[in-house]
């Protein structure tokens, strides 16, 4: 049943971003920003949790889960080093999927040969 609740979620966030590219003018690029920040507010609101509780990585692996990530840092940077814990929480929590997302996005274009858009 995790497996059915994962792929309705992650599947219901997709179809939402599917359908924001199909019907609005929002390019990718701020689609991408909205499900991050979204994902951010709602973790600060504590709205998020309940959700990556029900649906596991259906929750936390779409670019909303990366925003529950940042949010989740901040807070406990903040717990953890005041002020200066807005700053360095969210990095901390997140630094291996920006590391990751560097360097298998420098390998690929090592691979393949890029090309500007016509």
């Amino acid at each position: 049943m995790d497996y059915v609740r994962a792929f309705l979620v992650g599947g219901a966030l997709c179809v939402i971003g599917q359908l924001l590219i199909d019907f609005t003018k929002l390019t990718p690029a701020r689609i991408l920003v909205i499900y991050v920040v979204s994902g951010t507010i709602l973790t600060v609101l504590g709205l998020y949790q309940p959700l990556v509780e029900f649906a596991g990585c259906g929750a936390t692996i779409p670019l909303t889960g990366f925003g529950y990530s940042l949010g989740k840092g901040v807070i406990e940077g903040i717990d953890k080093n005041g002020l200066l814990g807005v700053f360095s929480g969210g990095l901390a929590k997140t630094s291996a999927g920006i590391a990751a997302a560097v360097f298998f996005g420098f390998f690929v274009s090592l691979i393949c040969k890029p090309k500007d858009k016509k």
